[in-house]
């Protein structure tokens, strides 16, 4: 593991604490002394069928970095986004099942999504479900608005 400020490999743990579902390590670099986190999960030994019919090795960090993609400037916290992972997790587990299709996952990270940000939804809609063009868009946001009773119509 490298410093994400300077590159040295060189670092110390300063503080570890267990949060559940992964260790939460506080480390030092050496070389530059800035403060960084890491976190430790447990390896799921979890399949994902992609679409195309192969499987690989299911990868939390990939989860993640899409949900962070589609938060980019939107005030989702960085413990909301982990939240919503550990959520996905938990469900995947509770499956019971060592594969799992992506389109459930995929799935599954709309159905978080539509519940904290709807731009965020959209955006990681617009990728995943392979939108084409504005129709689609504007379609789905469609059935986005209706399935939140609370925003009001405009006319």
């Amino acid at each position: 593991m490298h410093c994400p400020h300077c590159g040295h490999s060189a670092h110390r743990v300063i503080d570890t604490r267990d949060t559940g579902d992964a260790i939460r390590r506080r480390r030092q670099c050496e070389q530059c002394g800035q403060r960084f986190t890491t976190y430790e999960h447990v390896a799921a030994n979890l399949l994902v069928i992609k679409s195309d019919g192969r499987r690989e090795p299911f990868d939390r960090q990939k989860i993640l970095s899409g949900i962070q993609t589609a938060a980019t400037k939107r005030p989702i916290s960085r413990e909301a986004m982990e939240a919503m992972v550990n959520q996905i997790m938990e469900s995947l587990q509770a499956i019971g099942r060592t594969e799992a299709p992506s389109k459930l996952i995929g799935g599954m990270v709309l159905d978080q999504l539509a519940q904290i940000d709807q731009v965020a939804y959209i955006r990681f809609a617009s990728v995943y479900l392979d939108m084409s063009d504005l129709v689609e868009v504007r379609t789905e946001i469609d059935r986005l608005m209706g399935r939140s009773n609370n925003t009001p119509e405009s006319a």
